[in-house]
């Protein structure tokens, strides 16, 4: 790293610094320059050092926060363009579009789905974020229907390059809000209008060219809380430019493109929403923060936040479900308990197979570290004292009167401690494969 007049290179070595908590500067100063820690632990360097430094060893995209409050999220943050180099920080957010050219009807029938497009999935909440709104003739409906979005908890993403409008539409919108619209002929006006109100600017332009000069231009005029829209006018055109903006930023260091990237999948594949699911699919991984369709159902949802989940998440620590009882097909209270591991995928695959089965039952979880079956039995995280322990421990006996206990057949060498550890179950091996429960459970009930 080579900044002039970098002060922090003309300190001189010291040892057990109660500031930084670093032996010595060089060390310090190594571990700042990979951005491991911040600079400003350090009091010994100028302001203007550090805003240099932090500048250099700043993330190649800028981390920008949208909304406030509960619905507060933070996009862009990203050093890598794949998962496998290095964990993904900061996951994409999911948006419709309304306008005031619908019918109040229409808007209500679009926001009760909303709401019902919402539950939980391995201890994270799953919903649509932003709810875009794109003015078409009416100001004052426009403004209002801002005002309703911000108020039921979605982050308002207004569309419009009205700056005066816009001015009227951010007052009602909240911190954080997001305002699209600024292009080569409204650039000035529109960065005023975001300054004062502390939104965030989203950037249009008709080609990625021009898109990069309008970017500089923005960032001459002392903005840079932004968000890069990507062609609507091809499917090719915007997953192309979706791909070389993240790419000139991480790779290039081509900080003008630094920025997270808005995409409108419903101005690529307008009443289409299947095609639309398959294209916020595609830019999930390629690289879209934040996704606009039509509208979000459970059809759409259910892939989606799904495949969303996967991607965001730690490649190198196992996505859990919480160790508790689950309960499935209504249990009465006489039902048999099966057991697996807290792994979200097995957990998935065999809660799914029990509701297959329409059999009555409970499903125990114990913690198990988030491994597979076998890998956590090796690990000694799901032996038969673990078991046990959380049999008791969950008072699992208070909940049915069947002491029937499945377990996993794979690992069937626990069913004899088990069954000294809980003389009063009846400990059974259950099926290897999770696709033989519905029989295994049907035939155990007859």
């Amino acid at each position: 790293m080579a900044i002039k007049g970098l002060d922090i290179f003309k300190l001189t070595p010291k040892t057990n610094c109660k500031e930084c908590g670093f032996p010595t500067c060089m060390a310090f100063s190594m571990k700042a320059a990979t951005g491991a820690v911040p600079i400003e632990k350090c009091p010994y360097i100028s302001d203007e050092s550090k805003a240099l430094l932090s500048e250099a060893t700043a993330p190649p995209m800028k981390s920008i926060k949208v909304g406030s409050g509960a619905a507060e999220h933070t996009l862009g943050g990203e050093t890598v363009l794949f998962r496998h180099e290095k964990t993904l920080v900061n996951r994409n957010l999911f948006a419709v579009e309304l306008s005031d050219a619908m019918t109040d009807d229409e808007v209500a029938a679009a926001c009760a789905k909303l709401e019902a497009v919402k539950y939980e999935r391995i201890s994270e909440a799953m919903y649509v974020e932003v709810v875009a709104v794109r003015f078409a003739a009416d100001k004052d409906k426009f403004v209002a229907l801002v005002k309703k979005v911000a108020e039921c908890g979605k982050i308002p993403m207004i569309i419009t390059v009205d700056a005066d409008l816009a001015k009227a539409a951010v007052a009602v919108a909240g911190a954080k809000a997001i305002l699209m619209g600024a292009t080569v002929d409204n650039a000035a006006a529109m960065v005023e209008v975001a300054k004062a109100a502390d939104a965030v600017l989203g950037v249009c332009a008709d080609s990625i060219e021009a898109l990069h000069d309008l970017v500089e231009t923005i960032e001459k005029l002392g903005y840079k809380n932004l968000v890069l829209q990507v062609s609507d006018t091809s499917i090719k055109e915007a997953y192309a430019n979706a791909v070389d903006i993240r790419t000139a930023a991480i790779k290039g260091n081509d900080r003008s493109f630094g920025y997270p990237s808005v995409v409108f999948t419903n101005r690529l594949a307008p009443g289409d929403i299947n095609m639309q699911i398959a294209l916020a699919s595609a830019f999930v991984l390629r690289y879209g923060s934040i996704i606009v369709m039509e509208e979000m159902d459970f059809n759409a949802a259910l892939p989606l936040f799904g495949l969303r989940q996967n991607i965001f998440t730690d490649p190198q620590k196992p996505m859990r479900v919480e160790p508790k009882v689950y309960e499935f097909n209504k249990p009465t209270g006489k039902d048999p308990v099966l057991v697996t591991v807290d792994f979200a995928l097995s957990y998935f695959v065999v809660a799914g197979e029990i509701e297959r089965s329409k059999v009555p039952a409970y499903l125990a979880i114990p913690d198990a570290g988030g491994y597979s079956v076998l890998t956590a039995w090796a690990a000694g995280k799901f032996g038969s004292t673990v078991i046990a322990n959380f049999i008791k421990e969950a008072n699992v006996a208070e909940l049915t009167t069947s002491r029937k206990l499945i377990l996993p057949g794979k690992v069937a060498v626990l069913q004899g401690d088990l069954a000294e550890l809980l003389p009063e179950w009846e400990v059974i091996v259950g099926p290897n494969e999770a696709m033989q429960i519905p029989k295994f459970l049907r035939d155990l009930q007859a």
